[in-house]
């Protein structure tokens, strides 16, 4: 894809990418990490049960995870803008449509090739 074209998912990316950050300084209190926050937010809470807040600490490292797979995703799509690979499917070559682009930017596969390595990957 020529500049042009990816100017805009650019753009989107970066936009993305910006608002992802501020939400997880955000939810971090800061500078501070998931795990430190996490501990600091459940050292005072003796009144919760053990399972309660065993139950809330995974969840807040199952959100972690997932925010950090999706900015992992977000600047791969901005390396493969820079190297000239972008809206190339990763896994047969195709070219990926500017509607799938659009509502989902940092997409490295067609809906073809997605959908098998959904199947494949399952939990």
């Amino acid at each position: 894809m020529s500049t042009q074209i990816t100017a805009p998912f650019k753009k989107q990316l970066l936009e993305q990418r910006a608002t992802l950050l501020t939400q997880l300084a955000t939810l971090r209190g800061g500078e501070v990490g998931r795990a430190q926050a996490s501990a600091e937010h459940f050292g005072g809470q003796k009144e919760d049960s053990r399972a309660q807040q065993e139950t809330e600490r995974e969840l807040e490292f199952t959100l972690d995870a997932r925010e950090s797979t999706e900015l992992d995703a977000i600047d791969a799509a901005l390396k493969r803008i820079e190297d000239g690979s972008y809206g190339v499917c990763r896994d047969c070559g195709a070219d990926i449509p500017a509607a799938r682009l659009h509502a989902a930017p940092e997409t490295p596969r067609c809906i073809a090739c997605q959908g098998k390595f959904e199947l494949a990957h399952r939990a």
